[in-house]
């Protein structure tokens, strides 16, 4: 039986994360059998600054996976994220190129094709284009128009565009390190691959990935991405105005928020203090454990107004029943969940990967979602049974499900 092995390489500003899986044609879900982890160096918000630091940083993550796995890793589906990130939305409309006006899948991509026939900036490129829904003759909210007659065919699509210069720079750290890249995926899309149910698409919700130097989010409803976007604050952040408020050194202020960070005031008593020779045998005297919970409730709570204002735009904020998704190394705050309830006025979950094997404990955490999302993308729009290298391109911009294998099938037809 032939195995395919599906490597998700998260490039994080804070963390390196490298989960490898395997799974065999009749499987699908793979299963984890390594991971690797690396603090991160050479970037900043998300953003490659330094290549030569990048590529050590990521080589250090893929030794750690390939002594746990046994396995050389030579390709990876790799996640994108910094602010320099774009979410748009953009209309396609053809003909239908039947006589008989029937749609056929070749007129699905040709419109989903038309409909990123959009001006952009040289120095940016389309990263995804993920069609929502489709209209038929002036029939609207139609998910899957394979087989339905009409002459006009319209579709309605989420672009989502990257920087040139940041995927030129992070494309060359791969290529350094001897790696193929499968796919480059958008970070909080990834993440949603891993956590998200059907039903919580469908119903509506928020994905929101907590990552070192930027806040990935993702809104979903009625089963299709409405609209991500990356903003340039991070778990990271929390740790700098720790350091600056209690005037101690950055590696000190992690340990405290690591330690004794909760994300809500309430329930700490006034005299409650930490030694801090306790945590770094540099540092003395003590701090109030009151005023390392204010300092970080005040970062979260900026976080949190912030993707309240993009749910805002949208006319989702407290509107979305399947509520907020907290994802992410910055989501394992103790007493994050109450404080979103509170500013987001959404239901609130911890996310962690679902419907995945593995023996591997550490999976679960929050920070491993975009990891294993890679594996799971890699896994169902990678995979040589998916199809062919031309469906590949076209379900890498995420093809609603159920069109995937027929389109495959188009393709099959057409190609030697």
């Amino acid at each position: 039986m032939k195995e395919f092995v599906s490597v998700g390489l998260d490039i994080g500003t804070s963390v390196i994360r490298v989960v490898v899986g395997k799974s065999s044609e009749e499987e699908k879900s793979p299963s984890i059998i390594g991971i690797g982890e690396a603090p991160a160096a050479g970037l900043r918000k998300g953003v490659i600054v330094d290549v030569e630091e990048a590529v050590s940083s990521i080589s250090q993550a893929l030794e750690k996976a390939e002594r746990m796995t046994g396995i050389p890793v030579d390709h990876a589906v790799v996640s994108v994220g910094g602010a320099h990130i774009v979410s748009l939305e953009s209309h396609g409309v053809i003909a239908v190129s039947r006589a008989d006006g029937e749609i056929t899948e070749a007129d699905i991509v040709r419109v989903v094709d038309a409909s990123q026939a959009i001006s952009i900036p040289p120095n940016r490129e389309i990263l995804h284009v993920i069609p929502k829904t489709f209209t038929v003759d002036g029939q609207a909210g139609i998910k899957d128009p394979l087989g339905m007659s009409g002459i006009r065919l319209e579709v309605d699509s989420q672009i989502i565009q990257a920087s040139v210069p940041f995927i030129k720079n992070l494309t060359k750290c791969i290529i350094r390190v001897g790696l193929e890249v499968d796919d480059l995926v958008l970070a909080p899309l990834a993440a949603s691959q891993a956590v998200l149910t059907k039903r919580q698409k469908e119903l509506g919700c928020v994905l929101i990935n907590i990552g070192g130097g930027t806040t990935g989010i993702a809104i979903f409803e009625e089963g299709e991405l409405m609209h991500t976007n990356v903003l340039p604050i991070g778990a990271s952040h929390i740790t700098n105005d720790l350091a600056i408020g209690l005037r101690i050194t950055i590696d000190t202020a992690e340990l405290v928020k690591l330690e004794y960070g909760t994300a809500q005031k309430t329930g700490i008593k006034k005299d409650e203090e930490i030694n801090l020779a306790s945590l770094d045998s540099f540092e003395e005297g003590t701090v109030q454990r009151l005023q390392v919970a204010e300092i970080i409730q005040a970062r979260l709570e900026e976080i949190f107004d912030m993707v309240n204002k993009e749910l805002k735009a949208l006319g989702r904020d407290g509107q979305l029943p399947a509520g907020a998704v907290l994802t992410g190394g910055g989501a394992k705050l103790p007493g994050i969940m109450e404080l979103a309830k509170k500013e987001l006025r959404l239901p609130i979950q911890i996310g962690g990967p679902k419907n995945i094997s593995t023996v591997i404990d550490r999976v679960d955490e929050p920070g491993f979602c975009t990891a294993v999302g890679l594996v799971l993308w890699g896994n169902e729009y990678v995979k040589p049974s998916s199809g062919t290298l031309a469906l590949k391109k076209i379900t890498s911009r995420v093809i609603p499900a159920g069109l995937q294998e027929k389109v495959g099938g188009w393709f099959k037809s057409i190609l030697p």
